[in-house]
């Protein structure tokens, strides 16, 4: 179920993507840990890692629409490819991953664009192996949009002079395009800059970090006519599609993570003797990592299922702007519970400098601060809860992805509005697939009576209050693409069923905070208490996973 570099042969892709994922492999495997420890402590920007990917073509063909590859039948933008590409980058640290996702926000904004000029720059700096930035965030607003101090001002040649800063730039210290977003007198705007011209100042780094997060600004530098992207409400919509293509790299980097941290986790458990016997002989221990495994599986299984809605989306079928905000929210955070998983078993070694384990235990907890919190996150999904429990429509089936496809659409989704008008296919039938499974059975029950919860007419004022509630539907999310996905390939029964114990449990969780909420009504507390059912027990089920999680001892271990 997980990633394993010694043994990984992507056999549903194509030569070309088959052979840049294992190039990239090799890159870091030949390196070896020492390389990437090092680099990683001395804070040494990433110069080999792109010379690598400008020598192989890697981002000029994974990140370059069908339309704008001058013929090259290998170039496209395939979400599958992108997402095996981005869990591998994870794998071997999150910086390495992060270039590579600044690139993929700072095109968006072009890809988008009628401009053939810049796009056919764009094309070019990519095939010139130079990476790009997205200038949407500023010091004082965040990523807040609708408010921009990035002003342009009309300039005699129909083009614009640009004035403001940016802060939180990824790549903005060698970004061949940068992807501003600005206003002028009119309206909004997206223009492409360069950080090699002389009025675009550097300032600094702003994290400590291997990756170079920059603030910039920009003092009276010409934006001519070629280099204008979008305006007025079209530069809107390009920022919010922008990163509605660009976040779901985070579940990915996410998965990687974890797994190159499980690997060396549950090696060193294994190995280690206390009281004159393995550390996993603990029951305790045995709890904790086949918790940490089944929710790591749980991840890869929605994240690989959410791909496909990406690929199968167009405008009569926007399914996927709910499952994607889920990948983000949701499989991110399910992260963070895995690594801490994992740590409270190694205890002291998660602190060790020469393992991959403590930078993990760092750098997971940055993806679900990225692209929108995970709160603005779940206050998105509950956008769609109404229709998606209670209305469902006859949808078309979305197969498995893997086809070499250009996934264009993601760059014409159009206006971000109308997501509470979004229609969805009947959740039960990806549950009732699996209804003799007893966790599945028990899970499926707190799902229907999540549909029987009834609000007041004030809380849907209360924020707070509904964060809650967002939880729990989210669970009821995320357990359908699970089912689907376990459908589609053949999922071990004992396997689905100990993710779904797991859900079963959060899902009392979740309850229970919602039974302690002040805003929340008597009867909306007699609900909770309803929901706090513990999930069935089965040894068999459970010496059957843990056996999945002991053949991970010693089975990848990264070149010294």
């Amino acid at each position: 179920m997980l990633f394993n570099p010694h043994t990984y042969d992507p056999a549903h892709f194509d030569p070309e993507t088959r052979r840049l994922l294992r190039a990239t492999i090799d890159f870091f495997e030949e390196r070896g840990k020492k390389a990437l420890i090092d680099s990683y402590l001395h804070r040494t920007w990433y110069a080999d890692f792109l010379d690598f990917a400008a020598k192989q073509g890697l981002f000029a063909t994974f990140l370059t629409p069908s339309a704008d590859a001058g013929g090259n039948p290998d170039k496209r933008w395939d979400t599958a490819r992108n997402a095996a590409l981005s869990e591998i980058l994870g794998f071997y640290g999150l910086d390495y991953w992060y270039t590579w996702q600044v690139t993929v926000l700072g095109l968006g904004p072009v890809w988008q664009s009628a401009n053939a000029q810049a796009r056919a720059h764009a094309a070019r700096l990519l095939d010139d192996g130079h990476v790009m930035a997205f200038g949407l965030s500023e010091r004082g607003h965040g990523a807040d949009i609708y408010a921009t101090d990035m002003v342009l001002t009309p300039a005699t040649d129909g083009g614009f002079t640009a004035n403001g800063a940016k802060y939180y730039i990824g790549n903005g210290n060698v970004a061949g395009l940068v992807s501003v977003f600005g206003r002028t007198p009119d309206g909004y705007v997206f223009f492409a800059a360069d950080s090699r011209h002389p009025d675009y100042h550097l300032i600094k780094n702003v994290v400590h970090k291997q990756m170079y997060v920059s603030a910039f600004e920009l003092r009276d530098h010409p934006v001519r006519p070629g280099d204008v992207l979008h305006t007025g409400q079209a530069a809107f919509d390009a920022a919010l599609n922008t990163v509605n293509v660009g976040k779901f790299n985070l579940c990915t980097a996410a998965i990687g993570i974890c797994e190159h941290a499980m690997y060396e986790a549950v090696t060193h458990a294994h190995r280690r003797i206390l009281y004159g016997k393995p550390v996993t002989d603990f029951p305790h221990v045995r709890r904790e990592l086949s918790d940490a495994y089944v929710r790591l599986v749980a991840m890869k299984l929605f994240s690989d299922r959410a791909v496909d809605y990406l690929r199968c989306a167009g405008p009569d079928d926007r399914r996927y702007l709910l499952f994607n905000p889920m990948t983000k929210m949701k499989v991110t955070t399910e992260g963070e519970r895995v690594i801490d998983l994992m740590w409270d078993v190694i205890a002291a070694k998660g602190f060790e400098a020469d393992t991959y384990f403590d930078k993990a235990a760092i750098d997971i907890r940055g993806l679900p601060k990225l692209e929108g919190t995970v709160h603005v996150n779940l206050a998105l999904i509950l956008k769609f809860m109404p229709n998606y429990l209670h209305r469902p429509v006859d949808c078309p089936p979305v197969p498995t992805r893997h086809d070499p496809a250009d996934d264009e659409f993601l760059f014409r989704q159009g206006p971000a509005r109308g997501l509470g008008a979004i229609r969805f296919h009947d959740w039960r039938i990806a549950y009732d697939r699996f209804a003799e499974l007893p966790n599945v059975a028990r899970f499926r029950t707190q799902a229907d009576a999540l549909c029987e919860l009834s609000l007041d007419p004030e809380q849907h004022a209360d924020l707070d209050f509904l964060l809650s509630v967002g939880q729990l539907f989210a669970l009821v999310v995320y357990g359908q693409l699970i089912c689907e996905q376990a459908e589609l390939t053949g999922l071990d029964r004992y396997l689905l069923d100990e993710i779904f114990a797991v859900l079963v449990r959060d899902f009392a969780q979740y309850a229970t905070e919602l039974h302690g909420k002040t805003a929340t009504t008597d009867e909306q507390a007699d609900w909770a208490r309803a929901q706090v059912l513990r999930p069935v027990a089965d040894e068999a089920r459970t010496a059957a996973v843990w056996e999945r999680v002991l053949s991970l001892v010693g089975a990848y271990e990264m070149r010294p």
